[in-house]
């Protein structure tokens, strides 16, 4: 079992939470992320000044992504961001923060920023997904970030269609590879999934108490359940995209994959529960839960 920690997420900017789903649209001197820090924290935010002041720049690193980026007089080595954000124990608030500033940046928050991120908050976890040799994970490491943070709740419309709850940050999440077998059919019991408990929300009207859990597969790529998933001709959703990756979704219910072990392990209503899993093996589900005393009673039968 993984706990995942989040203490530094309170008030986050609503243009943060966005910053994690979509791309830069409008470029800042790296000065702003001086400023912030030293607000932040002014021990290290003087330790970033004097850093800046004192450093000779052997190199003009300029924005790879885009000519109009005004970050005309170079930037800071990527060891010094780096040093600087690990001593921050790379929080997310300020790395979604860091992306704003200018696309070389946000490439750099993407390839190390939001690895070293996900790496610390759940070490375990983070070294299982990678033990295939892999140095990467399925979609991204942003996305993964997300992730463990971050319930997606429904307030589109286009999932989970009798319920409207938005999205939110999470200050404790637990994830386990133990829990994700039940939710895989026997014949799929080989793939390793890691799933949430469910964050509840209670006292939903006519839904009762609602539960919204989340996971991710290793290696989907080469899973059986994917294989099973194209061999049935699962049809994937017409519009609706991972809110983590935004990758195309196979809703698991139509495909006749969800087993009754799951709804157990969830403390749920049998009929009550539908999850999707996306391209790049994220799964985000949702159900109605069982009364607290009746939940015990499907624990214990299980």
């Amino acid at each position: 079992m993984l706990l995942v920690s989040i203490s530094d997420l309170q008030l986050m900017p609503s243009y943060l939470v966005h910053k994690l789903d979509i791309q830069l649209q409008d470029t800042k001197s790296w000065c702003v992320i001086v400023i912030f820090v030293g607000l932040l924290n002014q021990e290290i935010g003087s330790l970033f000044l004097s850093l800046v002041g004192t450093m000779i720049l052997t190199k003009q690193y300029r924005c790879i992504h885009s000519s109009s980026c005004q970050c005309t007089k170079g930037h800071l080595s990527e060891d010094v961001i780096f040093l600087v954000f690990q001593q921050l124990n790379w929080n997310p608030k300020l790395i979604a923060t860091l992306s704003c500033v200018c696309k070389w940046f946000d490439d750099l928050a993407k390839r190390v920023l939001w690895k070293e991120f996900c790496k610390t908050r759940a070490p375990k976890m983070m070294l299982d997904l990678q033990s295939s040799g892999s140095h990467s994970v399925d979609g991204n490491w942003r996305a993964l970030g997300k992730l463990l943070i971050y319930c997606s709740g429904c307030s589109g419309g286009r999932l989970f269609n009798s319920v409207q709850i938005p999205g939110h940050f999470v200050y404790r999440t637990r994830f386990s590879r133990t829990s994700g077998k039940s939710f895989l059919l026997p014949q799929c019991r080989t793939d390793i999934l890691y799933v949430s408990d469910p964050c509840e929300h209670l006292d939903q009207g006519d839904e009762g108490d609602v539960g919204f859990f989340r996971g991710v597969f290793k290696s989907f790529l080469v899973s059986k359940v994917r294989k099973m998933l194209i061999d049935r001709a699962a049809k994937l959703h017409p519009t609706a995209v991972c809110p983590y990756c935004k990758a195309k979704l196979w809703d698991m219910l139509q495909a006749k994959m969800i087993p009754q072990s799951a709804s157990c392990r969830l403390g749920a209503y049998e009929d009550c529960i539908e999850y999707y899993v996306c391209l790049n093996g994220h799964m985000l589900g949702i159900c109605t839960l069982l009364p607290l005393s009746d939940s015990e009673e499907a624990s214990e039968s299980e």
